[in-house]
């Protein structure tokens, strides 16, 4: 009875102890087709002070191989991850940043289950953006900043519809923004900064729903800011300094729900500075070094918060608004270099302010100036 009373307490166990054994998931292993893949990637780049490719040996590359990570459940690759500034200790022992020569192969494109790929800060990576990247499907992440790298963005970009990170910042690209850019209905953050992109905003830019970040300062773009761009909801970080952009500003861009931050300088922008822009929920607003005139709008009030507000070297005119006073706050305030005249408000912000603030009128006077009224 002892025996019987055993296997019959024992057989479930052993039964629950089979069904663990046979159902818990195998470690998948990285597939030889992702690991040549990324041999050939590695075959491109030359990074000779780090050794951050020395990981990159052995048949599993989902374990252990710097920067790659892989798909839990698939085993195939899904994220390279390579920083030429980072935390790392590899970085911290070698007490410097990274520097990296050669080019992106287009074998990445090999590796069909890419989530993300940064390849960012190493200074010296060249060549262009390859063609194939627009044809991995669950690619999220495009993180390429700090590079040389050159040519133009992908013309058929807009097929990676699940992309949400587009940062080439900082690099060499010239050409066009690709009208099929407008296709990216996830895109979250745009970084197009510090390059050679010249032509037009894409007319339908308000076609990116999701954007909540557009950074395209330092570049050569031309022609108008398209009145569309207002309607993208999320829309935070506006920025288009420094190209040429012409004609006037849309006053819709006042209207925007989140918009906090609107840096239009060092364009050749004209017209008159709607109203709108100063009574809205913009904290950080620079229209600064463009060709802007008329009277400035009398409008602000309670709800004016800027830490920024920089309207200088443009053709304003007349006096500067008293209403200006009844802001809740101004941190930094610049008008000069304009063609304004009359006596500078008193009290809150002007009695913080100094005297380059409203340097370069024709005729304003009045504390902080030395000119008396």
């Amino acid at each position: 009875m002892a025996s019987f009373s055993f296997m019959r307490i024992n057989i479930p166990l052993l039964v629950i102890v089979l069904n663990l054994m046979f159902t818990t998931p195998a470690v998948l292993s990285c597939p030889a087709s992702d690991r040549d893949a990324l041999l050939a990637f590695r075959a491109a780049l030359n990074e000779s002070y780090l050794g951050i490719f020395n990981s990159w040996k052995g048949t599993e590359c989902c374990h252990n191989w710097y920067g790659v990570s892989c798909d839990p459940e698939t085993g195939r690759v899904a994220d390279i991850n390579l920083r030429g500034e980072s935390e790392d200790p590899i970085f911290q022992k070698a007490h410097r940043t990274g520097y990296m020569t050669g080019f992106i192969s287009p074998s990445v494109c090999k590796l069909e289950r890419l989530s993300s790929l940064t390849i960012a800060d190493w200074k010296a990576i060249s060549g262009e953006i390859p063609r194939c990247i627009t044809s991995l499907p669950f690619l999220r992440i495009l993180d390429l900043i700090g590079n040389r790298i050159s040519g133009d963005l992908p013309a058929d970009i807009g097929r990676l519809h699940r992309l949400t990170v587009l940062n080439v910042a900082d690099n060499m690209l010239s050409g066009q923004i690709p009208r099929s850019l407008t296709n990216l209905s996830s895109l979250m953050h745009l970084d197009l900064r510090n390059n050679r992109i010249s032509g037009p905003l894409p007319p339908d830019f308000g076609r990116l729903p999701m954007l909540s970040r557009a950074l395209l300062s330092r570049n050569y773009l031309s022609g108008p800011i398209p009145p569309s761009i207002s309607s993208i909801y999320r829309l935070a970080d506006l920025d288009l300094s420094l190209n040429s952009l012409t004609g006037t500003i849309p006053a819709s861009l006042g209207k925007m729900a989140v918009l906090a931050t609107l840096n239009l300088d060092a364009n050749k922008l004209s017209g008159y500075v709607p109203a709108s822009l100063f009574t809205s929920s913009i904290g950080n607003l620079n229209l600064s070094r463009n060709a802007l005139q008329g009277y400035l709008p009398d409008v602000f009030g309670p709800r004016s918060y800027f830490t920024v507000l920089d309207l200088s070297y443009n053709i304003f005119k007349g006096p500067i608004p008293k209403t200006l006073s009844a802001a809740s706050y101004i941190g930094h305030l610049d008008l000069s270099h304009n063609h304004l005249c009359g006596r500078i408000p008193s009290g809150s912000p002007f009695d913080h302010l100094e005297a380059s603030s409203f340097a370069f009128n024709d005729c304003l006077c009045g504390k902080p100036l030395t000119k008396t009224c």
